[in-house]
């Protein structure tokens, strides 16, 4: 177990500056000259305005980062996204806008009766697009997970204008791990208000870019609406599953309270983060639909509680969905422990914290597709490979106990990618993850989901992000490529972060391109082919 005394990790949430232009990075090792194209990725930037801080790791001002790779030499270059939050926030030089954490005080030039007037106009959801980058058609866009994305231009990261999700398509918010299909398709899921009052989640439709060059936002459709376990309150959802037949939505005991977050934020101070709440007898319903046709299975799978951010990955075989995903045991928000001053802490509360927190653990659940009231009480999964169960209880419900494909204490395999291009919802092997120790990102991790075999990337304080899987353009198998991570290493030697460059097949270092400065945390991204 490796254990960071020094407290190097808290320089993942100090403000840097943004950059007028590129720089350029100094290369140890050989960049694979195949490697072309651009790394982006999002995160928070500025962790506070003047003398007000941010309090959450989802409310520092988004910042936009590029590598760029080209014929062996790379180039950093990194622009605050132009939000609203972020261009008021640098001129009336205050918080304007609440953020997932911190609630941002009336304007102090106003007095008592248009503050109460203000009161009126509800909460003005913030658009920091801090969370993922992804494209649409040809245009690309920072997201969070409001109604607001944010087209960006992937080459110079200038803003070029908002974008309002409820304008085109009956949904409050989208995530930011839409599915994009390999024609340009692109899938979503939203909290909306579905038939009578009652609250659902809609799965959101944008086609591929049409010859008629039209903007594919303009076409956004609903294709399937999945119904809430709780009519007011619906749960927090960060990401779903895709195959080429089914949408898998995994419905948690995370819960948004709907009547905190429609009042008056102002009258009370509050902030995205106060409206949460867990429901603690509910444990965890899953839901699939039909893709092409979005009719919903009618068939009730539920297992015990825990929270969700990340699917890894999800396939069909044999009349059943296998459905990976990155989980954290219990109903406890796990968000609860992502303030600032808890990650900031030094090294001995950071583990006492985590100690506390939700467990994280890697799983594999097993779906069937199709039931027979005969087999009440039996286990459906019928598969050789996996101990996953399915039992059907006789109030027609299904238990799904999962198999555990990685579980080491508070030691999380997260931000799990894959060779999404080639083996997104389709059977796979490998994942490659960020592994959190006590929420501190310490190692890269790549998993064989089958064998259940691990590979490591790991230097004493060094705090790497999210890998990224970039296949080869001649690549025979799954794992032929590499994997691309931002590592800080504010303890060693004088270059303080770099762009490292992993063999996919076993993790070993294949080059590293050093930058002269500090990068904060960044949480998701893609790399966009030359």
């Amino acid at each position: 177990r490796v254990e960071h005394p020094a407290g190097g990790y808290k320089k993942l949430f100090e403000t840097v500056e943004e950059l007028s232009s590129p720089v350029t990075a100094h290369v140890t090792g050989r960049i694979p000259t195949w490697l072309r194209g651009s790394l982006l990725r999002c995160g928070p930037g500025l962790f506070e305005v003047g003398a007000e801080p941010f309090y959450h790791l989802f409310d520092g001002q988004a910042l936009l980062h590029k590598f760029d790779f080209k014929e062996g030499h790379v180039t950093y270059h990194r622009r605050f996204v132009r939000t609203d939050a972020y261009v008021r926030a640098m001129t009336e030089k205050r918080i304007v806008i609440t953020e997932f954490g911190t609630y941002a005080y009336p304007d102090p030039c106003k007095n008592i009766f248009s503050r109460f007037f203000s009161y009126f106009k509800g909460v003005e959801v913030t658009d920091n697009a801090l969370v993922n980058v992804y494209p649409i058609g040809e245009d690309y866009y920072a997201c969070t997970e409001t109604n607001f994305i944010t087209r960006i231009n992937p080459d110079t990261l200038e803003t070029i204008k908002q974008v309002d999700l409820c304008k085109y398509v009956s949904v409050n918010g989208a995530t930011a791990h839409p599915h994009v299909e390999n024609d340009g398709t692109v899938y979503n899921i939203g909290n909306c208000f579905g038939k009578n009052f009652s609250l659902a989640y809609n799965i959101i439709r944008i086609p591929p870019l049409q010859a008629d060059k039209e903007d594919p936002i303009n076409k956004a459709e609903v294709v399937v609406q999945f119904p809430c376990s709780d009519r007011f309150k619906p749960s927090y959802v960060h990401s779903f599953g895709l195959t080429p037949n089914y949408i898998v939505f995994v419905e948690t005991p995370v819960k948004i309270n709907l009547l905190k977050f429609l009042s008056s934020w102002s009258l009370w101070g509050a902030n995205y983060m106060d409206c949460f709440e867990s429901n603690e007898t509910m444990g965890v319903w899953l839901h699939v639909a039909e893709k092409k046709t979005g009719r919903l299975l009618n068939i009730k799978y539920r297992t015990s509680a825990f929270n969700l951010f990340h699917h890894i990955n999800t396939f069909e075989d044999n009349g059943f969905l296998i459905v990976d995903l990155c989980t954290w045991k219990g109903f406890e928000f796990v968000y609860n422990y992502l303030y600032l001053a808890n990650l900031r802490a030094n090294w001995d509360e950071v583990k006492r914290q985590a100690e506390k927190a939700p467990q994280p653990e890697a799983r594999r659940y097993v779906l069937p597709l199709s039931i027979d009231k005969a087999d009440t009480g039996k286990n459906l999964v019928t598969l050789p490979y996996t101990t996953a169960t399915a039992t059907l209880h006789s109030d027609e419900t299904i238990w799904l106990e999962p198999e555990v494909i990685f579980s080491g204490p508070r030691h999380a395999f997260e931000f799990p990618q894959i060779n999404y291009k080639k083996y997104g919802g389709k059977p796979y092997m490998y994942t490659y993850g960020l592994g959190l120790n006590h929420f501190v990102p310490d190692r890269l991790c790549k998993l064989n989901v089958k064998t259940k075999e691990t590979w490591v990337w790991q230097e004493p304080d060094s705090y790497p992000s999210e890998p990224i899987f970039v296949s080869h353009p001649d690549a025979l198998e799954e794992d032929d490529g590499v994997v691309l991570s931002i590592v800080i290493s504010p303890g060693a030697g004088p270059k303080p972060a770099y762009l490292l460059i992993l063999n996919a097949k076993d993790m070993s270092e294949v080059a590293r391109a050093e930058v002269e400065m500090n990068i904060p945390v960044t949480f998701h991204g893609l790399f966009k082919r030359a």
